[in-house]
């Protein structure tokens, strides 16, 4: 049984950082694209970043600039580091898993809840 576990969320000011994690015990991590999403209830949910096999990043726009993903293969841990903290940031954040690196993803976390307060 596969599980992806998020940390580090929680609260914070605007302007404020803070930094998620994602530990992959059961997973082979390397061969995985990994990505975080969030959702904010009754909105869709936003793909925030995705980083691939060899590390190449992308982030929605509505981060560029303040949030940088990035992964450790020999740690089986996705990091989401997360600065300029604003209020419309509040969300459930999860990370997932894509074996084939075509936006199916394959496995999810529980989600961490980051609130930010202005």
């Amino acid at each position: 049984q596969v599980e992806l576990v998020e940390s580090g969320g929680g609260s914070a000011q605007s302007g404020g950082s803070l930094t998620l994690s994602c530990a992959a015990p059961g997973l082979t991590y390397s061969l995985y694209c990994m990505a975080w999403f969030r959702q904010i209830p009754g909105k869709e949910r936003e793909r925030v970043a995705r980083i691939d096999l060899i590390g190449r990043a992308t982030h929605a726009d509505s981060v560029k600039g303040r949030f940088v993903v990035s992964r450790d293969n020999a740690k089986n841990t996705l990091y989401l580091q997360m600065n300029s903290l604003k209020p419309e940031d509040t969300a459930i954040y999860y990370c997932a898993a894509d074996r084939f690196c075509d936006n199916s993803y394959n496995y999810w976390g529980q989600g961490t809840q980051v609130t930010v307060s202005s």
